[in-house]
């Protein structure tokens, strides 16, 4: 008889929840210890200096590698930290195929950063086959997919990307913070290395910085840590903990906050102020059929457009119940202008070849009650003018 597979809900709760064999304490415990005694001076144990390892981040680092089915995770002091620990596995002369359509730190990071060390790059629609294969270089090692893509939601076919990556003696790694491991699996669709702001959903309240990376082959496990270690940008003890603590929570407050996504988008297409909405949870969006393939949902952000940046700081001055700020991810509903804040850094005419349009607002749902937001959204629209060239409505349900 083949071992039962716990399912992730459940995996969640007892990689976080493991009792102390001493205490009975069913927290972890916060070894708040920057070094560690040793018994013999040719045989160090396995903790030395908490930033080679420590048994609070040891746990959060198998936990995410359990619900990726990786075989290694590593947990970095901000989501940026981890995509650049990712990217430093690359050397001198490589290559990289990355999405048009990226966060701006991402974007930053590849643009500017990366240069300074001899790694070019190529921007492309992934889902674009002859695109993508005409972007194929000698050097190329990396195929990088932000899926869905922030902030317009366009969705990569990982299956299709990760065969044509490898074809090419490339690797893809894949950035699964809108969809965490409870809706959508990269290692399981070909991708190699998986990447998190677990700033977001997986903490979930707006309370720490984190960065999460997980792999499933060895040798580039052992270059993640060289580099983790090497680098020295690794997630503090406290924070560990309070990431634990809210993966517990995990799959409500995503439950909640995809249901909530999913209704705005659907309510937000109907109303004539709106331009435009992405969401892939859409049946009309035009990613639902490469979401719906390889994700178990739309997730819990969406992105609308209203037109023109006047507009934008009409409806923020309006709205009540949204946070206006930058992140996402928490179980207040957040709103963002990625013109100012995700995507500061790009110039106009980036910003536009992204998709970053002045009107562009990304809304990150949370835990409210949707009526509530619904109401306090109605209201503030009443005070954008209709625009002139709004998507088609689709007729949607009422309940």
């Amino acid at each position: 008889m083949s071992e039962y597979k716990y399912n992730d809900a459940t995996k969640i709760i007892h990689d976080t929840v493991r009792p102390d064999p001493q205490t009975g304490a069913v927290n972890a415990p916060v070894y708040f210890s920057s070094t560690f005694a040793q018994k013999d001076p040719l045989e160090l144990g396995k903790y030395d200096y908490a930033r080679s390892g420590n048994p609070t981040r040891d746990q959060v680092e198998e936990s995410i590698a359990n619900l990726e089915g990786g075989s290694r995770g590593f947990a970095f002091a901000t989501g940026m930290a981890a995509i650049t620990a990712a990217f430093l596995t690359l050397h001198q002369g490589d290559h990289i195929i990355i999405t048009k359509d990226v966060y701006g730190g991402t974007f930053r990071l590849v643009t500017e950063l990366l240069p300074n060390y001899g790694i070019s790059h190529t921007f492309v629609d992934l889902n674009d086959e002859d695109a993508l294969e005409a972007a194929y270089q000698e050097n190329t090692k990396v195929v990088y997919a932000e899926t869905p893509s922030n902030p317009t939601l366009t969705v990569v076919d990982l299956e299709a990307t990760a065969k044509s990556a490898h074809a090419h003696g490339a690797l893809l790694f894949a950035d699964n913070t809108f969809m965490t491991p409870l809706y959508q699996k990269p290692l399981s669709l070909g991708a190699d290395l998986v990447i998190h702001s677990a700033t977001k959903f997986l903490s979930g309240h707006s309370d720490i910085l984190a960065g999460l990376v997980v792999t499933n082959d060895a040798a580039l496990g052992d270059a993640v840590y060289f580099i983790q270690n090497a680098m020295g940008a690794t997630l503090s003890v406290g924070d560990c903990w309070l990431l634990l603590r809210g993966l517990k929570t995990l799959k409500v407050r995503l439950q909640t906050e995809t249901e909530n996504a999913t209704k705005l988008a659907q309510w937000l297409q109907q109303q004539p102020a709106v331009k435009a909405v992405n969401y892939p949870g859409l049946e009309s969006d035009k990613n639902y059929a490469i979401q719906s393939k390889q994700a178990l949902s739309g997730g819990a952000v969406l992105s609308f457009d209203i037109a023109s940046e006047d507009n934008v700081r009409t409806l923020v001055q309006h709205l009540k119940l949204p946070i206006f700020s930058v992140s996402l991810g928490a179980v207040e509903t957040i709103l963002s202008y990625p013109c100012t804040m995700s995507h500061a850094e790009l110039s106009p005419d980036e910003q536009q070849a992204s998709g970053v349009t002045p009107g562009l607002l990304r809304l990150s749902a949370g835990l409210e009650d949707f009526e509530d937001l619904k109401q306090d959204f109605a209201q503030a629209l009443t005070y954008i003018p209709a625009s002139s060239t709004t998507q088609p409505k689709p007729a949607v349900a009422e309940g």
